[in-house]
């Protein structure tokens, strides 16, 4: 029961938005055990960011909340692809992304905790 959402700085077309909902769906199973199936997504774009105390260039901030946890080297996996997709579909500079992982222990979902 993952999911990622993703703050822009730039627009976001609904067809980029579409490319990296399909994108993310397949880089999420680098996550043992995570698949599409059941990966929520949220997209916020036209956000007011600052990185070094500027806002000229394109940022991304992600987070990626897990039922559960993973590896080190799962998420540097799933790092790696999520950044290899805002670069290439967004062409964002790789060290203007940060992305954050959450473990969550319990997670409610269809009127219950699992």
């Amino acid at each position: 029961m993952p999911y990622i959402n993703t703050k822009l700085s730039t627009s976001l077309s609904k067809e980029k938005e579409t490319a990296l909902k399909e994108q993310f769906g397949k880089a999420i199973t680098l996550i043992p055990g995570k698949s599409e199936s059941w990966l929520m997504l949220g997209f916020e774009d036209n956000c007011r960011m600052y990185f070094k105390g500027q806002s000229s260039s394109p940022l991304a901030y992600v987070e990626v909340n897990l039922f559960g946890s993973a590896s080190q080297s799962a998420y540097d996996a799933l790092t790696k692809k999520l950044t290899e997709i805002l670069s290439t579909e967004l062409s964002l500079n790789p060290s203007n992304i940060y992305i954050k992982y959450y473990e969550a222990r319990v997670w409610g979902w269809n009127g219950m905790n699992l």
